[in-house]
């Protein structure tokens, strides 16, 4: 069985060999978070945490949903995909944390919402950390778990089948957000977008 150190080593490991160059890898993806990003109903002024923000493609969109008086902070595992962020100027948008979604750097019922793309595969303890997350987010709160692309064409460009383990599923997914303190509001997953919404228990 594989220690937490071990868990965030491979993840480290993973992100640091594909920071430099994943922007380009993915250079059409923006709509497709603006659009992720809109879903989550945010005003001028709330509070907003991109869990696993990576280069930082969802911190321009969050900021401009919450505007200047608002509060974008962005926390990933990977200082290489921290970096790229700030090359790209990112870090103008958000605050960039390095840091881990086990333990956030944050105050209980700090922030408004989460958005998270491409978090939940990664993740060690998906129960536990899915409880962090709901530790940071006031009741009532928002969580966007986003991917640009669905579980089926995901599956397809790695070269692998999707299994009924796989956290994504609905089936999966809705029981495993609910057991941390999220209820599952809408799940979409289609060749261009994955996105499930939850709201924070009171």
């Amino acid at each position: 069985m594989r220690s937490m150190s071990d868990d965030h080593t491979h993840v480290q490991e993973f992100f640091t060999a594909r920071a430099a160059d994943w922007d380009s890898r993915f250079p059409d993806d923006g709509p497709a978070y603006a659009a992720a990003v809109a879903n989550l109903g945010l005003r001028p002024g709330d509070r907003v945490l991109d869990a696993g923000c990576g280069t930082g493609r969802a911190l321009t969109p969050l900021r401009a949903a919450v505007g200047p008086s608002g509060v974008v902070a962005g926390i990933d595992l990977t200082p290489a995909m921290l970096q790229a962020a700030a090359r790209a100027g990112r870090d103008r948008a958000g605050r960039l944390l390095l840091a881990d979604v086990a333990a956030l750097p944050l105050r209980s019922a700090s922030m408004d919402a989460v958005f998270a793309a491409g978090l939940i595969a990664h993740l060690p303890k998906p129960s536990e950390n899915l409880r962090e997350l709901v530790r940071v987010v006031r009741p009532g709160g928002m969580l966007a778990l986003f991917h640009p692309i669905g579980r089926a064409a995901l599956a397809a460009r790695q070269g692998r089948q999707i299994t009924p383990d796989d956290l994504r599923a609905e089936a999966n997914l809705g029981p495993l957000l609910a057991r941390a303190g999220w209820r599952m509001t809408s799940y979409v997953d289609e060749d261009a977008r994955f996105l499930a919404m939850a709201v924070r228990e009171g």
